[in-house]
């Protein structure tokens, strides 16, 4: 056997070593991710073809990465947390890795209408197709047993010639076994789109009467993933929707409309009663579906002291976009958006809470990922690894 002919299975061998290393878990983590662009990893250039272009992605990736930030998101930084890779979307169409879970996430998502690609209700029917398929397309893996006249593998002996037994399994192994799905974590974060949206042509009551509907969908979602053996849940509700520069920019308002932080106070009191609402549905759903695990996530209080203690973070411009057009206050014009010609964009991301008027900097999801994990504002106080863990 030549040199080449070694180095090619020594590589081949040298793949399944990542399994045996230590993470935060005793097993591999597997999550998967619902929602809408404060998740999304690159399913909306996966799926329609069009890239978030530059400057998205400068800070960490150094190049558009799908990801509508300067870098990481929040899911970002909860996978590092985990020692795994980041998720890839589940439209990926080339190099996909499904071993750590598969991204669902879909920016412009909402909870509807029903059928209407990406809604929440969408992305739960590919994760169906998914989970369906992935332990049929495992068990079509190869198994290829292989002799070697050199000792790397196990020492196994045939007519008195000394040779070793290599078994590979070839195909696919990049996907998510039966045991995993029950096993993994599963995460909701979606709203935002369903109130923006709403604001745009319903007055204050008529979307606070909507609410309990979208609080149905959700409920409809994690019903159906748990029907299909999911177990461990962790939702996100919705943070403060009146602190984003582009609904300051683009909302009718007088000065008795801002808080005294500078926010519009009828777009957070809308997303304090989804939060609300969306809370009582987890403590439900905590007692109803049995052998489950659901910790709800209280995003908006993590997020609106970024916006009320900004200083103490290290941020100058609180309610100003880091990437937009039209400068102060507020640094965003629906017509001139982040990465249209003509916008300008700060030299320093970490100087600022908002990158583009809608999602958060990297600096701010760090933070954001970092209270996450303390725990603190967790119903119950689960560890992110618990799952992981059992």
């Amino acid at each position: 056997m030549d040199m080449r002919t070694k180095e090619f299975l020594l590589a081949i061998l040298c793949s399944f070593l990542p399994f045996l290393v230590q993470s935060q878990c005793n097993r591999s983590p597997v999550v998967f991710t619902f929602g809408d662009s404060n998740t999304d990893t690159g399913a909306y250039f996966s799926g329609l073809g069009m890239i978030f272009g530059a400057p998205n992605g400068r800070t960490y990736f150094n190049r558009p990465s799908g990801r509508l930030c300067d870098g990481r998101l929040i899911i970002d930084f909860l996978c590092e947390s985990l020692n795994s890779d980041y998720l890839t979307p589940y439209l990926e169409p080339l190099g996909a890795n499904f071993r750590y879970g598969a991204n669902f996430a879909f920016s412009g998502a909402a909870t509807s209408p029903r059928f209407k690609p990406f809604s929440l209700d969408v992305q739960v029917l590919q994760f169906i197709h998914f989970r369906n398929r992935s332990p049929e397309l495992i068990s079509k893996g190869t198994l290829i047993l292989i002799y070697i006249k050199f000792q790397i593998c196990i020492p196994f002996d045939t007519n008195n010639i000394n040779r070793v037994l290599c078994t590979l399994v070839l195909g696919y192994r990049d996907l998510v076994s039966e045991k995993d799905f029950k096993d993994a974590l599963y995460i909701m974060d979606i709203g935002q789109n369903d109130l923006a949206g709403s604001f745009e042509h319903l007055s204050y009551d008529e979307v606070i009467e909507k609410i309990p509907s979208i609080i149905d969908e959700i409920d409809y979602a994690i019903q159906g993933i748990y029907q299909h053996g999911g177990r461990n849940f962790w939702v996100h509700n919705t943070g403060p929707l009146g602190c984003l520069p582009r609904e300051l920019s683009i909302t009718e308002k007088k000065e008795s409309d801002f808080d005294e932080r500078g926010c519009l106070k009828h777009l957070n009191e809308a997303a304090k009663e989804f939060n609300k609402q969306l809370k009582a549905l987890c403590e439900k759903l905590r007692s109803d579906l049995e052998d489950s695990t659901m910790v709800y996530v209280d995003i908006y209080s993590i997020k609106y002291d970024l916006f009320a203690n900004a200083g103490t973070y290290g941020f100058e411009n609180a309610l100003m976009a880091c990437c937009g057009y039209g400068g102060a206050p507020y640094n965003y014009n629906r017509n001139v958006t982040c990465g249209v010609r003509g916008h300008n964009v700060c030299e320093q991301g970490s100087k600022y809470i908002s990158w583009d008027g809608v999602h958060y900097t990297e600096a701010a999801n760090a933070i954001v990922a970092s209270k996450i994990l303390s725990t603190n504002f967790s119903t119950p106080q689960i560890k992110f690894n618990c799952f992981c863990n059992k």
